[in-house]
């Protein structure tokens, strides 16, 4: 597919014609794409294309509307093998989003492979999704949760790390890059180091997979988790990648249909890989979506799209630090796409609630990382978050609207 010259932050808004709607009689300014990004026309126009057209329940029906549904949906999955680089599609699993991912994997991993007093390793900046769903097993099974911590500066301390393991380390879950710091985590080392010990490892991609290229074989992890609203995409779909060995290995997370091969009331035999993990209709529309979505993305370019998102991260840090009152969260080295703050005294959620009146869209809270809040020593922040379609411009308002609201207080 042939690549449009220089298709980044003007050059592409007019894919995304929410970007040119106002907000308060003010042109909006849309920097809460950690959370969600908008959706150009070519997803939109495929989804609609679809149900117009070849809208029918996929894998079981013998007529035409169903095996063309059938090939669409199964391409996206080629299509999602092809963009994280995993070695077969049976490895491609389909959710409806990186939490539930997380949640597959836990649930399943737990049944099989952990006992009472079994631990996993997870991170300090950890979200939620990848906290949660492992204390529900702790409370469950017994199981005991051990934490990387990190420096002042945003940085996992992978030294500290390495001292964590124990003969009863059974797996390692982390980030690829936090949600508030951006710090982009040092995956392949942690991959290394915790392989050394014969322990897998599940990354949660959600905050990489929409601003770099990601290759799963030359990371060697053993799970790899990402939504697709997150990535152009439209919601409601996520990728749960496993090493077919991992995945032959793990039991089923749901039963229903479309996870079978045979029923009868004595015994049940599971379909083969992927659709072990996949009980009942998908959302077969939407995984079309996705990969009009990746499509969009290499047209571009990841390459290029990293490299925007960059500047304007360094950018962004630039113009805010220059703000009387200003503390910046996340210092590390190449951090990605986020930038999170507060200003003197002035509560996060004013903060927002303020710029949402300028039409600046950010996001305040803790942004489903209150362990990380905790140690940061705050309750919350305000996070801007870019997409290849932000611009310069764009968080000149950002800072120019901080600075007029500070002044407020």
């Amino acid at each position: 597919m042939s690549a449009r010259p220089l298709p980044i932050g003007d050059e592409v808004r007019n894919d995304f014609p929410i970007l040119s709607r106002t907000v308060y009689d003010r042109p909006l300014v849309y920097l809460d794409n950690a959370a969600t990004t908008q959706k150009p026309l070519c997803v939109l126009d495929a989804m609609r294309d679809e149900y117009l057209n070849v809208n029918a329940n996929v894998h079981r029906g013998v007529h035409y509307l169903s095996q063309k549904a059938t090939d669409l949906h199964e391409a996206a999955r080629e299509r999602v093998r092809s963009f994280i680089n995993a070695r077969s599609t049976n490895e491609i699993v389909f959710t409806r989003g990186t939490t539930e991912s997380i949640n597959l994997v836990v649930s399943s991993f737990c049944d099989e492979f952990m006992t009472e007093g079994d631990e996993v390793i997870l991170s300090v900046m950890e979200h939620h999704s990848n906290i949660v769903p492992w204390q529900l097993q702790a409370a469950r099974k017994g199981i005991a949760i051990r934490v990387i911590p990190m420096n002042d500066r945003g940085e996992l301390l992978v030294d500290e790390f390495e001292h964590l393991f124990t003969d009863r380390t059974r797996i390692v879950s982390v980030a690829h890059v936090s949600n508030v710091l951006g710090t982009v985590n040092d995956v392949d080392e942690i991959v290394r180091i915790s392989h050394q010990h014969g322990v897998p490892v599940m990354i949660d991609g959600a905050q990489s997979t929409p601003h770099f290229k990601v290759d799963v074989q030359s990371m060697d992890c053993d799970f790899f988790v990402f939504s697709g609203h997150k990535m152009y995409g439209p919601t409601g779909v996520g990728v749960l990648y496993g090493k077919e060995e991992w995945l032959d290995r793990l039991p089923p997370y749901q039963g229903g249909g479309e996870m079978i091969e045979s029923v009868s009331f004595d015994k049940t035999v599971f379909a083969h890989l992927p659709f072990k993990f996949e009980a009942g209709t998908p959302d077969y529309v939407a995984t079309h979506g996705l990969a009009k979505a990746i499509d969009y993305m290499e047209e571009i370019g990841l390459d290029r799209i990293s490299a925007h998102e960059r500047e304007l991260t360094r950018y962004c840090m630039e113009r805010l630090r220059n703000i009387d009152g200003m503390r910046l969260f996340g210092e590390s080295e190449g951090k990605d796409a986020v930038v999170s703050f507060l200003v003197g005294d002035i509560h996060h959620l004013d903060l927002g609630t303020l710029l949402d009146r300028l039409g600046i869209a950010v996001r305040t809270g803790h942004h489903c990382a209150e362990p990380l809040m905790q140690r940061l020593g705050i309750q919350g922040t305000v996070r801007a978050s870019f997409a290849l379609y932000n611009t310069k411009e764009e968080i000149d308002i950002l800072a120019d609207g901080i600075t007029r609201v500070s002044r407020m207080f």
